[in-house]
């Protein structure tokens, strides 16, 4: 940004208006770049001008990990996606250890609103690795996150979950349906819900595994998994559209499913991607996490759960 957008000067009655605005959407005191940015995205919505701020805060050393990230966010709301992921890229390395982890996660969002699946993949393998050395929750258990704006403590399952069901989404945008049904049902083993459990139905479908699918989804429906899934009637909703589709492609003239192969745009055939995809996501599941957990022999219990695939099952 070649100029930067300064805030008018304001009216008593409006300077008070301003300070009550600021406590309430908790934008920091004081006059500084980071500051005004945040008066910009949130009290002004001039999202521009929060931007060029952004900028100024992270160039004048003023907040630099909170300005590179609210500025991506921003940036994405923008529709500025190729820009706000080469920001992250070209100055994540300004900011500090425990920041990364949060940039990650911003980037993954901006990988897949911009379609960018396989750098999205890439990146979800990094975070499993992370998981497993440990660093991701510095040897412990648990750790604190953010779910809807609350303060809540993810355990090393419930997160490994997670990740493995955005990396199984991720294949699903690809095609790769094979793929796809490895890792949700990896996940499941690890941290059982009823929405992997849909999206793995999802993937049998695909495969015209309509039997199969149709198991997966009795279980759903009949509340096999944990209570805070079936509290939720869209799931139940999903399940139900997922056995009507099964229904209408399996009457007479349904037209039958997919076939579990990758799209026509893809250059790579079937066969080698199971011979190469695959064998390079079990390195990730196994091999790289049969590695040393830290300095010992001692792998986290969730990891100890994942056994070994051959390339026979995988191929199958």
């Amino acid at each position: 940004m070649d100029q930067l957008v300064g805030m008018a000067p304001l009216q008593p009655a409006s300077i008070a208006a301003a300070a009550a605005a600021h406590v309430a959407l908790k934008i920091p005191s004081g006059d500084g770049p980071y500051a005004r940015a945040k008066h910009f995205q949130l009290v002004e919505k001039d999202l521009d001008a929060s931007i060029a701020w952004f900028w100024k805060a992270i160039s004048t050393g003023d907040k630099v990990d909170s300005a590179l990230k609210d500025m991506a966010v921003v940036m994405k709301q923008r529709g500025y996606l190729a820009e706000a992921v080469d920001a992250i890229k070209s100055l994540r390395h300004l900011c500090p250890r425990q920041s990364q982890e949060s940039l990650d996660n911003i980037l993954l969002d901006l990988y897949k609103a911009s379609g960018r699946t396989k750098e999205e993949i890439e990146l979800l393998k990094q975070k499993l690795r992370k998981i497993y050395l440990g660093e991701a929750f510095h040897g412990r258990t648990t750790k604190r996150a953010r779910s809807h704006g609350r303060k809540i403590h993810v355990s090393v399952k419930q997160e490994t979950s997670r990740v493995l069901g955005n990396l199984a989404w991720a294949y699903m945008q690809q095609r790769n349906f094979m793929a796809a049904e490895v890792v949700y049902r990896k996940a499941q083993m690890i941290d059982p819900d009823a929405n992997k459990a849909c999206n793995l139905a999802l993937c049998l479908i695909e495969q015209a595994r309509f039997a199969d699918a149709e198991l997966v989804l009795a279980d759903v429906l009949a509340g096999r998994f944990q209570a805070r899934d079936q509290q939720d009637g869209k799931i139940v909703r999903k399940a139900e559209e997922l056995l009507a589709r099964i229904t209408a492609q399996t009457s007479p003239g349904g037209g039958g499913g997919g076939d579990g192969r990758r799209g026509d745009d893809d250059d790579d055939g079937c066969d080698d991607w199971v011979e190469d995809e695959m064998v390079a996501l079990l390195d990730v599941v196994v091999t790289q996490w049969a590695a040393p957990y830290r300095k010992t022999n001692r792998r986290l219990p969730v990891f100890e759960e994942i056994s070994p695939l051959s390339r026979e099952q995988m191929a199958c």
